[in-house]
């Protein structure tokens, strides 16, 4: 026997329907807000003067950074406009996937002809490379390379 639709049903299934909803957004709100890391920079304008000077500071030394792979080792070197390998105070690189942080390696690198080297495995996919290198006169150099992992030949 089929029952009548009546208003009183159709109400009901309507506020169902957007309780769903309502509570579905609540839940992904919360997740959202819990998520954040929070504050990066307390004064946005003090930041932005200071990412200037060092941008300007960085792009003065004229430098550039490459990255290669061959599968079990990572080679990077940074070359000044000439064409040369520059005198580093420091040096690092952080190795890790676009979307998460889980995958970041900061491999121990040794240095040989200008070349930093570290044996390391890469899975197949997209990888970012953010290099940190200090110059003689103290000038900080940043710089992030993309890179393609391809799959292992077996």
């Amino acid at each position: 026997m089929a029952r009548e639709l009546t208003g009183r049903h159709v109400l009901i299934i309507t506020l169902a329907a957007f309780g769903v909803i309502i509570a579905v957004n609540v839940v992904m709100a919360v997740l959202a807000v819990g998520s954040f890391p929070g504050l990066e920079v307390k004064n946005s304008y003090v930041a932005s003067q200071q990412f200037d000077r060092e941008r300007q500071a960085q792009q003065g030394l004229g430098w550039t950074a490459r990255a290669s792979h061959d599968g079990g080792e990572l080679a990077i070197q940074i070359l000044d406009r000439h064409g040369r390998h520059p005198i580093l105070r420091d040096f690092s690189a952080t190795i890790g996937r676009p979307t998460h942080k889980r995958a970041d390696v900061t491999p121990d690198f040794h240095v040989a002809g200008g070349v930093y080297r570290a044996p390391l495995d890469l899975e197949p996919g997209n990888w970012n490379i953010h290099v940190q290198a200090v110059a003689e006169d103290g000038t900080q150099f940043r710089q992030r390379l993309d890179h393609h992992a391809g799959a292992k030949v077996k």
